[in-house]
């Protein structure tokens, strides 16, 4: 999807293990446009750039994965934990959509 003129652009930095939680689930965003691949080769380094579709994409993938026993099984795991976090703080930056 090309943005348009008044598509909203949101920078939000991710890194450490949120960072490679999320890379751990690229495989579940193929049809996105190659959202999997920014997010595969993304470093952390620098804010990463999310559309209104990104956002979209990101949350229902990071929810399927938390709700998922075969990749999460203890919840009180760090990766389960930080991905929860992920997923809190994408939520919130999602919202200034509206």
């Amino acid at each position: 999807m090309k943005p348009g003129t008044r598509d909203i652009k949101l920078q939000i930095k991710i890194s450490g293990e949120e960072l490679s939680e999320l890379q751990r689930h690229t495989w579940q965003m193929s049809e996105a446009f190659g959202l999997d691949t920014r997010i595969g080769n993304y470093k952390g380094k620098r804010p990463i750039g999310l559309y209104s579709w990104d956002f979209d994409c990101l949350l229902i993938v990071i929810e399927y994965s938390l709700d998922d026993p075969k990749e999460y099984p203890d919840k009180n795991s760090s990766g389960y934990k930080a991905l929860k976090s992920l997923f809190e703080r994408l939520k919130v930056e999602y919202k200034k959509f509206d």
